[in-house]
């Protein structure tokens, strides 16, 4: 059964449109803001998972409906494409080291979304991204995908670097927790 997902989603401030696989491979990302490219593109690298990503936002504004908006639909077509989430491990963590900084992802694809974030960013701006901004694609994809998501960054000097290892966290992370290895699904209660 193919595990891939397509969603567009048009407002008056934003027009998304990604699709997964998650047993496909390739990358392609444009939204505009060319930080948040370079991560989205390293997540689906290191997810190995077939991302394509096509965004166009109120960039005049600023990045913040951009990038939340793109985690909303990122995390509706990472929950359609796991269907009823049959066999998948659930479970996956991640710690990645970016020369000086330290970034670690914890998740469970349980149907329960839930946010803890800490990574205090020593730079308000990496580029045309605003690094607070990493917070709000997290909180939106764990919400929308129904992921129970704790992410920390233990150190760093370099919010580019603090960044870029929690986007690659999380890739590695989901990674683990979509893998198919089991025919039930994971949980004592028998569902998702």
């Amino acid at each position: 059964m193919a595990r891939t997902a397509s969603i567009t989603r048009n407002t008056k401030e934003t027009q998304v449109s990604i699709a997964v696989d998650l047993d496909g491979e390739g990358v392609q990302v444009s939204t505009g803001i060319g930080f948040f490219d370079h991560m989205l593109t390293a997540f689906g690298f290191y997810a190995k998972i077939g991302l394509k990503v096509n965004v166009h936002g109120d960039l005049e504004v600023d990045g913040h409906h951009t990038v939340e908006d793109t985690g909303i639909v990122l995390g509706q077509a990472l929950k359609e494409a796991l269907g009823d989430r049959t066999g998948i491990r659930r479970f996956g963590s991640c710690y990645v080291p970016m020369d000086e900084a330290l970034a670690f992802t914890a998740l469970d694809f349980s149907n329960r979304p839930y946010l803890v974030f800490d990574a205090g960013m020593p730079q308000e701006r990496i580029g045309d991204y605003d690094s607070c901004l990493t917070v709000e694609f997290m909180r939106a994809l764990a919400v929308n995908a129904g992921i129970t998501l704790h992410q920390k960054c233990f150190y760093g000097a370099n919010a580019h670097h603090m960044t870029e290892g929690l986007f690659k966290s999380l890739g590695m992370a989901i990674r683990d927790a979509v893998r198919v290895d089991g025919d039930g699904v994971t949980s004592t209660k028998g569902v998702l």
